[in-house]
């Protein structure tokens, strides 16, 4: 044999022995060894033994806790669409499952967008073409968690996180309002104002929803739709100002911006 062929089939055996190795491995041992290279942030290592353990223990309550754990790293790994797609056959497939509500939890958070509520980087682009149905997506999640495991460990926090994502996206939607007003298209304003009002009545934002949607009003001639706004206005926030005229010839009665 040359040394070349030698070289060659030493450099093979050497590749394929830790595959054959891992080919013995017990699922539990998959399981530990995911948990380790995860934990050394070894994400998508962690995800491909995962994988495996899920083939290899099938129907399993072990196989259900890998594909849980695996959209988990999914997630850490930036594959969002990955995870979700995992926790989406998850729960679809196990609507039993013990771990069913750090199914809808997790979903939750891989849709949640913490930075919702921060609009100032909005002012540069047009704010219409943001989506965000994502955080939509998210309220939903935690809704079903807490309407269908109340008592939940998760619950709590779900619970604070839709109060959050409401008020967000009310706020969003006056900020798109707003961007509008001040640009001069009063159907588009009114209409996200009244998107606002109709869609997050308790939230915050309500209050400059309902001014933006007056002034809108006041702007496209819609005189009795306007004073219909200002009285809901004033009835809901007696401290509005209300002051100034809304005809806008002494200038706005109320600026929001």
């Amino acid at each position: 044999m040359s040394a070349i062929s030698a070289t060659a089939l030493l450099l093979s055996a050497c590749e394929s022995t830790p595959r054959e190795e891992m080919s013995r491995w017990t699922p539990e041992r998959l399981y530990t060894e995911a948990k380790e290279e995860a934990a050394n942030g070894n994400y998508e290592k962690a995800v491909k033994l995962l994988e495996r353990l899920e083939g290899r223990a099938a129907g399993s309550v072990l196989a259900q806790q890998a594909q849980i754990e695996r959209a988990y790293y999914l997630w850490k790994s930036g594959e969002k669409a990955q995870a979700l797609s995992t926790l989406e056959r998850f729960i679809k497939l196990h609507p039993t499952s013990p771990a069913l509500d750090y199914a809808l939890y997790l979903q939750g958070l891989v849709n949640f967008n913490d930075n919702l509520g921060l609009l100032g980087s909005y002012t540069s682009q047009d704010l219409s073409e943001r989506d965000q149905q994502a955080s939509r997506d998210s309220y939903q999640s935690f809704k079903q968690l807490t309407d269908q495991f109340p008592q939940s460990q998760y619950s709590e926090d779900a619970r604070l996180r839709m109060s959050y994502i409401v008020n967000s996206l009310a706020a969003y939607e006056v900020h798109v309002a707003r961007y509008y007003l001040r640009r001069g298209a009063y159907v588009a304003a009114a209409n996200r104002a009244q998107q606002a009002v109709q869609e997050f009545q308790r939230s915050p934002s309500t209050e400059e929803a309902l001014v933006i949607l007056a002034q809108s009003y006041d702007r496209l001639g819609l005189v009795e739709l306007r004073d219909d706004t200002a009285r809901v206005l004033k009835t809901n926030f007696p401290n509005a100002n209300l002051n100034a005229e809304l005809t806008g010839k002494k200038g706005p009665w109320w600026r929001p911006w």
